[in-house]
């Protein structure tokens, strides 16, 4: 799928746009500012000092463009055997005082969210875009996780620790994948040969990834707005085994332990499973031998019907969500699309619960005891995820809503020609509009399935409410 740009052009629309999606900020379930204590304590701050320095390391960080929240960057070099990777973390734990303003207020917040018209971050801007930030040319502490790799890719040992680092670029996505189709020099050279031999790696365990495209709204100089759609670059997903690599480390030190926390998902059931088989047959690419994971895999992405195939896929990988423990190890430690035990570890910026996985491995790696607080607070941190991901989940659904109701406004009355992705129930399907590329559901013409091409007409399109309504 190529990328697809939709532009709500300068009108009484784009106003009444803005409007509301200044409502959606103002209504959020969540604070949007910091107290003066936290902004004070977070501009105070004296991060824990690091006994190692790899400030000769050439790390580079990768992102998307204009990213300020630096939360990894890495390192990659050949060995006799295989590869050595490092990876280096912010240490956000080394900021952050345990019960203190900061501490208090990253709990009520949970996680990032990205609105339309900026962030709302996990922790103040001084600490999450600057000092605790991996910014390039800047003298930073950070949580070093050294891999070792065999010629297969798979890790043959581990090695985290605390350490000052120094990345020496700042990549994004679009520009580093360029650099790496023309056969440029790169910091992320490598990442191509890694990232396959890792993604190998997982298609051994039976692991399975959904590749849905990303969509995304777009905010411009002039104050228009746009929603992107695209699939995510293959430098995007051999970056994402890093992380994936490192969260499995972290889980198996935690398990080791008998502390922590993981990120789970159930394996589905057979129900599922029968369902998303019958549904694969009646797209005509049916699912016939193998894991559901090594059937996604050959999927042809130029395939029309891949969408619709992704889409009931989705039904497969429901149900995650995060386990705390200490003591026994817990018996569903498995996140099943990973096919083995996985927590979050690499974005503490942005993410609440990467600081208690970060503090508890790094005391274990040291022969330490978990520390004190982690363990006194790790009961509350799947509440306080579950809710900060359903306040995010909703509050990207209502900026993609409006925003797609914008987009259509001008053609209320008009006749539209759609996509059919998904048939839900009797009469109703999710449809995909070419131009404006819009996402919505309308009422299901007879007899057509996912793949045809339907004609609707657009009967209401509310910017306030984020509502389009179609009519056959």
């Amino acid at each position: 799928m190529p990328q697809r740009r939709s532009h709500v052009a300068p009108s009484a629309a784009q106003s009444e746009l803005a409007n509301a999606l200044a409502a959606l900020r103002e209504n959020l379930d969540a604070p949007t500012g910091f107290s003066p204590e936290a902004l004070a304590e977070a501009e105070a701050a004296k991060p824990a000092e690091p006994a190692l320095d790899l400030r000769e390391v050439p790390f580079a960080t990768l992102d998307p463009a204009g990213a300020k929240d630096l939360d990894q960057a890495f390192h990659l070099e050949k060995s006799a055997s295989g590869y050595i990777v490092r990876y280096a973390i912010a240490d956000v734990p080394g900021f952050v005082t345990p019960g203190g303003a900061v501490d208090l207020a990253a709990r009520e917040r949970g996680q990032t969210l990205y609105a339309a018209d900026g962030s709302i971050p996990l922790h103040p801007r001084v600490l999450s875009e600057d000092r605790a930030s991996l910014l390039a040319d800047q003298d930073r502490p950070a949580l070093v996780w050294t891999f070792t790799l065999d010629s297969d890719g798979v890790v043959t040992a581990t090695r985290l620790e605390r350490a000052m680092v120094r990345s020496r670029a700042q990549l994004d996505y679009v520009a580093a994948q360029r650099a790496l189709d023309a056969g440029d020099d790169s910091p992320a050279a490598l990442l191509p040969e890694i990232g396959r031999l890792r993604i190998a790696q997982e298609a051994a365990r039976g692991g399975a990834s959904l590749n849905m495209p990303d969509e995304e709204v777009v905010r411009a100089d002039d104050g228009t707005y746009s929603i992107v759609r695209a699939r995510p670059l293959a430098i995007e997903e051999w970056n994402a085994q890093l992380s994936l690599m490192t969260g499995m480390a972290a889980a198996d030190i935690m398990l080791e332990a008998g502390v922590g926390i993981l990120r789970t998902m159930p394996e589905p059931d057979e129900k599922a499973f029968a369902t998303f088989r019958r549904q694969t047959e009646a797209l005509g690419r049916p699912w016939t031998r193998g894991g559901y994971g090594e059937f996604l895999r050959t999927l042809d992405l130029d395939d029309p019907l891949t969408l619709p195939v992704l889409e009931a896929a989705a039904s497969l990988f429901r149900g995650a969500g995060y386990l705390a423990f200490d003591g026994e190890r817990p018996k569903d430690a498995e996140q099943a699309a990973i096919a083995a035990p996985y927590t979050h570890a690499t974005a503490p910026l942005r993410r609440l619960v990467d600081r208690w996985s970060l503090a508890i491995c790094l005391a274990v790696s040291s022969g330490q005891e978990a520390p004190e607080w982690a363990r006194e607070s790790l009961s509350e941190l799947p509440a306080l995820m579950q809710a900060s991901g359903q306040r995010a989940s909703q509050l990207n659904a209502d900026t993609i809503n409006r925003v797609e109701a914008a987009l259509l406004s001008p053609l209320v009355g008009s006749r539209i020609e759609a996509t059919v992705v998904e048939v839900r129930g009797e009469d109703r399907a999710e449809i995909q509009i070419a131009d404006p590329a819009v996402t919505a559901t309308a009422p299901l013409p007879p007899g057509a399935a996912p793949g045809d091409t339907v004609s609707l007409s657009l009967v209401r399109a509310d910017i306030a409410k984020g509502e389009v309504e179609f009519a056959l």
